[in-house]
């Protein structure tokens, strides 16, 4: 009802159900904004300020629609209708002005106008198509007490007026109207906000109607409010049980009084969209059929305040809690929330912001004596807070829902300060931090329903080799996932050591570079940071792809921030063992995932296989291994009569190795990763307890460059061809592995024999052996590319997915 264009669509749609020879009951609710006009109207003359200004804005807004939908021939009656009307409510409005004084009862009056106005205003509009339209003031129908804002309806008296008048219009088009009703003395009683619906529900049970239709601007009940949780859907049936529990806990798609009187007629009510009638739209019955889902929907209130009392002296005294509730009733204020502790000890109630300071000065009042003999604690009084319901009936009975539930938020940091479940066990209400709602309900909606998709959101941080391969992968594998793993990656932040972009909807991957350089801002590692906690989204995942220790100092505090990490930066598990602990801890703690499979072995399952067989309950005897793919092509080539000098620059030259190969032919990369080896078997390993023997002499270490260095080699030739000759002549070959036994760590160069699951090892390949007490015989072997940006991105990226898994 917002405009001429709507309320032509209203038109449309209600010639389209109207069928020869039955009657149609259409209830109207007034313009949109109108009611809250005409309170503005009423104050603005309580006040003693001018209101005609706004008067004269309600009664063209009416006209208009008259003008444009009524034809010429038609409209004088329409309009002097609409002008009496309108005149009675400017005689209204100056009484008010004249006594500056605004009661209850006339606030109903004035409100009605409303409601009246688009009520003519439609019926005119029909009577052009249907002759048999009646306008019905629902004054006549609707009889009600006296308590004016939110009149209770006399239900027997009323059905009596409905059944009456629809009786002598066996036809009839009743154009009727809503949220009004009045009282023995014939005084207006309003039904409160949302009467209109309540309304269209007295008719339907009054006369037993088939159906009952509530057009709206939304699709239906939706299993979330689609403005926080993008992938809220609308549900097809729900049960009248269901829809009270929803709208009660927010859903504002219905007025929840609406379903009392359908509820014993069993009458369905249709939740429509006037903007998509095409649309089924949802019914709600008595018996909803199952959606598939462990629950129905979830529903929210943003805005909630806690008032907790306690003390020793309400432990096994009874009338504590009767009080309690006797006195929030007797001033008119709602409880939207209860939970007591089993010991008695305390009592926690949950009420809108607007009453939480009354209701703390009530409860000092009522139980001052308990105070002042400290029986009592002072009611403590927490705002900022919101609730979340999920609803269902399916949910009764049902193992291991409320463990899905707290896990979604467990995962997700989001603390629960109070929960409330009722015996019928159709709701389970959550009490959490306002500002965690919309992370809280997103994460619960993605935990709950199976054909939604969960949602990982990407903090992306590194574009070299490896982070642009992951981007390029994670792109060409987007519909694979969504498909089959209903897993969708948004990556919501990107950053280099100078640039860095966000975006809540998802950076586009296919020309992310160009978004970067074009939307982003200078780079600043502690504000990439600072940002991606500050937007708290649920499921956040960290990708380091560097190789920075700046990064790794971080760590913590995204841990702490239910943030999880995925990194191929070795740095974090190779530092001292506190940190590494640390770091662990926090996982734990928190309840996020850290992977780092490629700390060791690329894409090689190296880390995952050792906490496999650990998870699974054997004990790490022994580990074997090389994991350098510069060094393990280096040895693997050095055999017959190439020298050791001329493979080091063939490996140089076909990428291997880094600028200066006495990077990876130190060891130290290999090192830290043996030392991470070491300490996810268990042990509290630190570098120093490392022992290695280095490849390379001295001379050739300390060389002062690149060139010098290779001259030192060649001059150390003999060194190595005695190494080659002496274990060729012995049947064996040349291999630089790390071992781990029982918690001691070395790395060393050894000559081995065929027998041994290292020597026919070729190329740049990795291999690791691990010796179990179940693979004690016949170590377990991995073995395959240790390095390269496809296969480093793609362990990265198997790791991603595994927390879409959790």
């Amino acid at each position: 009802m917002g405009s001429a264009s709507s309320i032509k669509q209203v038109v449309a749609i209600i010639r389209q159900q109207r069928k020869p020879g039955e009657p149609l009951a259409v209830v109207t609710s007034a313009m949109s904004g109108v009611t809250n006009q005409l309170l503005h109207l009423a104050s603005l003359a309580e006040q003693g300020k001018d209101f005609y200004a706004l008067l004269q804005q309600l009664q063209t807004r009416h006209f208009e629609v008259i003008h444009e939908l009524v034809e010429a021939r038609l409209q004088n009656q329409a309009l002097m209708e609409l002008k009496l009307l309108l005149n009675e409510l400017e005689t209204l409005l100056q009484g008010v002005y004249a006594l500056r004084e605004l009661s209850a009862r006339t606030a109903d009056l004035i409100m009605s106008f409303g409601e009246r106005s688009s009520t003519a205003m439609i019926a005119h509009i029909l009577r052009q198509y249907d002759p048999q339209t009646i306008y019905v003031d629902a004054r006549d129908w609707i009889k009600t007490d006296s308590s004016f804002g939110n009149a209770r309806v006399h239900t027997d008296h009323t059905y009596a007026c409905i059944s009456q008048a629809v009786q002598q219009h066996r036809e009839a088009l009743f154009c009727i109207t809503g949220f009004i009703g009045s009282d023995e003395q014939g005084h207006t009683t309003t039904l409160g906000r949302g009467g209109s619906d309540y309304t269209a529900a007295l008719v339907g049970a009054a006369v037993d109607a088939t159906e009952i239709q509530i057009w709206t601007d939304v699709d239906g009940f939706m299993t979330a409010d689609p403005r926080i949780v993008k992938k809220a859907f609308p549900l097809e049936e729900i049960s009248y049980t269901e829809a009270m529990e929803l709208s009660y806990f927010g859903a504002k798609v219905i007025y929840p009084p609406t379903l009392i009187p359908v509820i014993l007629k069993k009458i369905p009510v249709i939740i429509r969209n006037t903007f998509h009638p095409e649309f089924p739209g949802t019914v709600i019955r008595e018996k909803a059929k199952r959606n598939g889902s462990l629950i129905r929907g979830i529903s929210s209130i943003n805005h909630i305040s806690l008032i907790n009392i306690q003390g020793s002296g309400m432990v096994g005294r009874s009338g504590i809690s009767g009080r309690l509730f006797s006195l929030f009733a007797r001033e008119n204020i709602n409880i939207i929330l209860i939970t007591q502790a089993s010991s008695e000890h305390s009592i926690t109630v949950a009420v809108t912001p607007t009453h939480a300071e009354k209701a703390k000065k009530l409860i000092e009042q009522e139980f001052e004596l308990e105070l002042a003999t400290r029986k009592m604690e002072p009611p403590e009084v927490e705002h900022q807070l919101s609730i979340l319901a999920i609803v269902g009936e399916n949910m009764r009975q049902t193992k291991g829902l409320s463990g899905k539930l707290f896990s979604a938020l467990g995962r997700n940091g989001i603390n629960v300060v109070a929960i409330a479940q009722g015996s019928s066990e159709y709701n389970i209400s959550v009490v959490v931090k306002q500002h965690d709602l919309s992370k809280a309900l997103n994460a619960v909606h993605d935990a709950f329903f199976i054909r939604t998709k969960k949602t990982l959101h990407v903090f992306f941080l590194g574009t070299g080799n490896i982070g642009k391969t992951l981007l390029r992968q994670i792109a060409e594998h987007e519909d694979y996932l969504l498909e089959n793993r209903s897993l969708k990656i948004k990556v919501v932040a990107i950053t280099n050591t100078r640039r860095m972009a966000f975006d809540e909807e998802g950076i586009p991957l296919k020309c992310w570079e160009t978004y970067l350089q074009e939307k982003g801002k200078p780079a600043s590692l502690p504000e990439f940071i600072h940002r991606m906690k500050s937007l708290n989204l649920p499921n956040s995942v960290f990708i380091d792809n560097s190789a920075s220790a700046e990064v790794v100092n971080y760590y913590e505090e995204i841990f702490t921030s239910s943030i999880s990490i995925v990194t191929c930066n070795k740095l974090g598990n190779s530092g001292p063992y506190a940190q590494y602990k640390t770091f662990h801890d926090a996982v734990r703690k928190y309840g996020v995932d850290f992977f780092y499979e490629t700390n060791v072995g690329a894409g090689l399952p190296i880390i995952s296989t050792l906490h496999d067989l650990l998870v699974s309950g054997d004990k790490i005897l022994k580990i074997e291994a090389i994991l350098s793919g510069t060094i393990s092509y280096i040895f693997n080539a050095f055999t017959g009569d190439r020298h050791f000098h001329e493979i080091v620059r063939e490996a140089q030259a076909k990428g291997y190795t880094e600028p200066d190969p006495r990077d990876d032919l130190s060891g130290l990369d290999f090192m830290r990763k043996m030392l991470i080896l070491a300490r996810d078997s268990g042990y509290a390993v630190e570098m120093e307890d490392v022992e290695m023997e280095p490849i390379l002499p001295e001379k050739c270490l300390k060389a002062p460059t690149v060139e010098a260095f290779y001259q030192a080699l060649e001059e150390e030739d003999a060194h190595f061809e005695a190494l080659k000759h002496k274990a060729a002549r012995e049947g064996k070959v040349l291999r630089y592995i790390g071992v781990m036994d029982q918690g001691k760590v070395s790395i060393r160069l050894q000559a081995i024999d065929a027998q041994h699951p290292f020597y026919f090892l070729t190329g740049s390949d990795n291999i690791i052996a691990f010796t179990t007490p179940r693979y004690r015989d016949c170590p377990l072997v991995v073995k395959g590319p240790g390095a390269g940006p496809e296969v480093t991105a793609a362990g990265v990226f198997a790791d991603l997915v595994k927390v879409g898994a959790q």
